[in-house]
């Protein structure tokens, strides 16, 4: 189903927090074939962190596209210290990203428009960089190389890229 001028990007409401919660799920990479994980992955600390709190941390910002008044997909960023850094971390200055949008939702440019706004966003509160971790094999990594992200750190079936902010 394609979808014409389908999306608003705006700022996520208090309200809507729980919806970074399903989104989460949504971005953990499940390799074709395997089964997803139990949604009580989302209470592992290593990966709730990503969400818990949301609001509080310096430079908490979370973006999300919108159809006909549905909540259809959302990036969201975050600057991690180093005791208790995210996958992708580069640096205490250095928000690290994360994205999804429903798959019924995909490969119409939602994602170029939520990565679009949300560089936009952080290069206006002064913001260098951004960063995000993901799994080599996940089809996103055409997206974000696109949009300028560049290799970091290669590690196993991981790897952490940044995008410098103009």
């Amino acid at each position: 189903m394609r979808i014409m001028n389908y999306e608003v990007i705006r700022e996520i409401k208090h309200k809507e927090i729980d919806f970074l919660r399903e989104v989460l799920y949504m971005d953990l990479y499940v390799p074709e074939g395997q089964p997803p994980f139990p949604k009580s992955v989302l209470d592992n600390p290593d990966i709730s962190k990503y969400i818990d709190h949301w609001g509080t941390l310096p430079n908490d910002l979370a973006l999300v596209a919108v159809f006909n008044n549905e909540l259809i997909g959302a990036i969201w960023g975050r600057t991690f210290s180093s005791s208790i850094a995210g996958y992708g971390f580069i640096d205490e200055n250095t928000p690290e990203i994360s994205m999804a949008v429903k798959e019924k939702f995909r490969n119409q440019g939602i994602g170029t428009k939520l990565i679009d706004e949300i560089s936009k966003i952080y290069f206006s509160k002064g913001i260098k960089l951004i960063s995000l971790s993901m799994d080599k094999r996940n089809r996103a990594k055409l997206l974000y190389v696109k949009k300028g992200f560049i290799l970091v750190e290669n590690k196993g079936t991981a790897v952490t890229m940044k995008k410098i902010l103009k």
